[in-house]
């Protein structure tokens, strides 16, 4: 892994540019104080312990490296009682494929399947159809004046996806995405007590409504995933209990995984679109850019800039040490506009050739990220061919996040 150096560190200075970040400019615009921790090496000790990772070639290196491990059950039991890692939010996500480890986390994500060609042209005309009908509502707002696009369309199209496809019914996906909203923040980079406890809250309610369906789905089975889910964990495990409860496990993954991050990047996507008329014009005149509009939108400001591992051995990280069970921070959100990686950075380019750990990278790159880029891609098309012009009218508010980026409106107007 390399050899340790010696580096002078200021924690004094360090703490203040995390502490920069938890306010409210700095979950607007976290990106020049990026650039501050980047300059001070792509390895860093983290103010309360552990160390940050802020270099592309640093963060790409340890996601696809099997040295780096999920904190997954068993280490977050070891950080003992009290601790944010042994609320019942976290304990309970541990159980999901995002925080397996081998052997765990290849048999669940053998269970789980993929997104083979069949499976996304199915999904495709389901995207493609509850678009159209998102956009349709969106027009009709939008002839008041303004709307918020956000809240009409980013937010509503991937819980209709997910829910067609999982066979939720309808009047319970408000619900579900308030909770998904909730949850996420037991997976924030430093929660609050009262941000953990709204956490716990929502996984006892989502617990509840999944392991509910899943019941529901074994006694009456259907043409649909979490049937063949339950199909699938019947030939691994023989507890029928067990297997309901790794089927919900999968079932709670794909919901917060499906939602909130996507929800994410169709609003981040659609704000460098209307922030910028030149932008619009060029995506209008050459929809074959679309593709890497999204891949741009995913470096340039990826719904989630933090993915955090554990050192499975003693190693030498960017020449520091890391010590065996010690946490690693990966400021993927930083790594994307390191300039040892991209040219300009901080430009927006959709012609720039990909390069970002949005889905981040080797045995957990993300299981949608196809569903993910068929959503973006879908509405993107479809605004440009649709709408006319529309135009920013406020800079949206941000939630109060680090890790999990989320734009709570997205006002706009016809130019």
């Amino acid at each position: 892994m390399g050899v340790a150096t010696t580096t002078s560190y200021d924690r004094r200075a360090s703490a203040s540019l995390f502490s920069r970040l938890r306010t409210a400019g700095g979950q607007a615009d976290p990106f020049p104080i990026y650039a501050e921790l980047l300059a001070r090496g792509e390895v860093i000790p983290a103010p309360w312990g552990g160390t940050v990772v802020t270099g592309f070639a640093a963060c790409d290196q340890v996601l696809r490296s099997r040295q780096w491990l999920e904190p997954d059950r068993e280490w977050r039991e070891r950080q003992g009682p009290g601790t944010r890692w042994n609320a019942p939010s976290s304990r309970e996500m541990s159980h999901t494929l995002a925080a397996l480890n081998p052997p765990d986390h290849t048999r669940a994500r053998r269970a789980a399947g993929t997104f083979d060609r069949a499976a996304m042209e199915r999904i495709g005309h389901d995207v493609s159809r509850a678009t159209d009908h998102l956009l349709d509502a969106f027009t009709e707002r939008i002839r008041d004046g303004e709307a918020d696009f956000s809240e009409l369309v980013c937010e509503e199209l991937p819980v209709a996806t997910v829910g067609d496809w999982l066979g939720l019914p309808k009047a319970d996906w408000p619900r579900l995405r308030e909770l998904t909203h909730d949850q996420v923040f037991a997976q924030e980079l430093l929660p609050s007590a009262s941000q953990l406890a709204l956490s716990d809250a929502a996984t006892a309610e989502l617990r509840t409504y999944f392991m509910e369906l899943v019941r529901e789905r074994r006694a009456h089975p259907g043409d649909d995933p979490v049937t063949r889910w339950i199909r699938t964990w019947d030939e691994i495990e023989t507890d029928q209990d067990k297997a309901d409860e790794a089927v919900y496990y999968l079932v709670l993954f794909v919901l917060l995984a499906a939602l909130e991050t996507t929800a994410t990047l169709l609003s981040t996507m659609t704000l460098r679109l209307v922030e910028s008329p030149e932008r619009w014009d060029m995506i209008a005149d050459n929809p074959d850019l679309v593709p890497g509009f999204v891949e741009e939108t995913l470096r340039y400001d990826a719904p989630t800039h933090v993915i955090s591992r554990i050192a499975a051995q003693d190693s030498v990280l960017g020449g520091i040490e890391v010590r065996r069970d010690e946490m690693v921070h990966l400021l993927v959100g930083a790594a994307h506009r390191d300039p040892a990686r991209h040219s300009d950075p901080d430009r927006f380019d959709p012609a720039r050739a990909p390069g970002h750990l949005a889905f981040s990278g080797g045995i957990h790159y993300c299981l949608g990220a196809p569903l993910a880029r068929l959503e973006a891609q879908t509405l993107l098309h479809q605004v440009i061919r649709r709408l006319p012009r529309l135009t920013l009218v406020r800079t949206p508010s941000m939630a109060p996040r680090v890790a999990f980026r989320r734009l709570l409106n997205l006002d706009v107007a016809v130019a």
